[in-house]
C-alpha cells in the first residue's frame, strides 16, 4: 500500500499536535520545544517556520527554520523532503543543528547546494542528569546574574562565544541581537556566574527550558582561572538552581574533542545518552 506523505509550514492550529510530538523526545528537543511552547507557532513570534512532514494524514515529524534549521523527530524520509524545501528556499540560516543521525542525513543533501561549511562538528555527545553528584561540592559563590550586572556579565559572554563559535556575536549588527539574547536569559534569572574584583571568572546558562527538561549553554572560564576546577564545582552549582527552579532533567551537549569538559561534566553527574551535530556557515 502506498503512503500518502505531504510537507507543509505550520499554522497555529496545529499547535497541540506539534506540542504532542516535541514533547515525545524532551531531552533531544529541548530547544524547539521551549521557543514553541513560549512563541507558538506563527513564524513572527517564533522567528521562523516550522515545517511538518505528514503520512497517511498524521504529523510524523518537524523542522524549525529560523536562525537554525534543526530537524525534529526526523525519519529519513522526512529529511528528504527538508531538505528539498530548503533547497527551493535558500540557505536562511547560520547552521544546522539537531539529532546526528538525521542532522548528518539533512547536511549530505543540502551540502552540494549549500556548501562548503565553516566547520562540522560531526559528534558532540548529549548529556543528561537528574541528580547532584557527590563528588563535587556546588560552589557557594556562584550565583543568579542580576539585571544591572549585564555590562560585567557581556565581555564573558563575548569571549564564550567568539572561543565556541569561531566568530564574534558583535559582528553585522554590532552584536544588538546577541546582547538582547543575554538580556532575556538574566531578565528570566537563567544566567549565572562566579564574579571576583569586578569580573567574571565562571558563567554558565540556562538556555532552553520546558517543565521536561532543560538546556545548559555558554559554560565557558576565564582563560587565566582555568585549572582550578571552577568548571565542576560551578556546573554544581547551576545544576543545582536547575533541578530547584526550572525542570527534572538538565542537559547539554559537548564538543567530542573537548575531553576535559567531557571528564568534568561526568563527575558533575551528566551521563552521555545520544549525540548532536552541528554544521557552521
Amino acid at each position: 500500500m502506498l503512503t500518502q506523505t505531504t510537507t507543509r509550514v505550520l499554522e497555529p492550529s496545529d499547535l497541540p499536535e506539534a506540542l504532542a510530538l516535541l514533547e515525545s523526545e524532551p531531552v533531544e528537543n529541548a530547544f524547539v520545544t521551549s521557543r514553541v511552547q513560549v512563541a507558538g507557532l506563527d513564524p513572527w513570534r517564533l522567528g521562523g517556520e516550522m515545517w511538518g512532514w505528514y503520512a497517511d494524514g498524521r504529523l510524523r515529524s518537524l523542522c524549525y527554520s529560523g536562525a537554525n534549521l534543526v530537524p525534529v523527530c526526523a525519519t529519513p524520509n522526512a529529511v528528504r523532503a527538508f531538505a528539498d524545501r530548503a533547497r527551493r528556499a535558500g540557505r536562511r540560516c547560520s547552521s544546522i543543528v539537531g539529532p546526528a543521525v538525521p542532522t548528518a542525513q539533512l547536511w549530505r543533501l543540502l551540502e552540494p547546494s549549500w556548501g562548503p561549511a565553516r566547520e562540522v562538528r560531526a559528534n558532540q555527545p548529549l548529556m543528561r542528569t537528574e541528580r547532584l553528584s557527590p563528588e563535587v561540592a556546588p560552589d557557594p559563590f556562584v550565583r543568579r546574574i542580576r539585571k544591572n550586572e549585564m555590562d560585567t556579565l557581556m565581555p564573558a559572554s563575548v569571549a564564550m562565544f567568539t572561543e565556541e563559535v569561531g566568530v564574534s556575536p558583535l559582528a553585522g549588527d554590532g552584536g544588538l541581537l546577541y546582547q538582547a539574547r543575554v538580556a532575556e536569559l538574566v531578565g528570566s534569572g537563567r544566567a549565572f556566574a562566579r564574579i571576583e574584583d569586578g569580573k567574571v571568572v565562571f558563567k554558565a546558562e540556562i538556555g532552553a527550558a520546558t517543565p521536561q527538561a532543560c538546556q545548559i549553554q555558554g559554560v565557558w572560564v576565564a582563560p587565566a582561572h582555568r585549572g582550578r576546577g571552577l568548571s565542576e564545582s560551578g556546573m554544581a552549582a547551576v545544576v543545582r538552581y536547575a533541578l530547584a527552579d526550572v525542570a527534572p532533567v538538565v542537559s547539554l551537549y559537548v564538543n567530542d574533542f573537548n575531553i576535559p569538559a567531557r571528564a568534568a561534566y561526568r563527575r558533575v553527574g551528566f551521563r552521555e545518552v545520544g549525540a548532536f551535530m552541528s554544521v557552521l556557515f
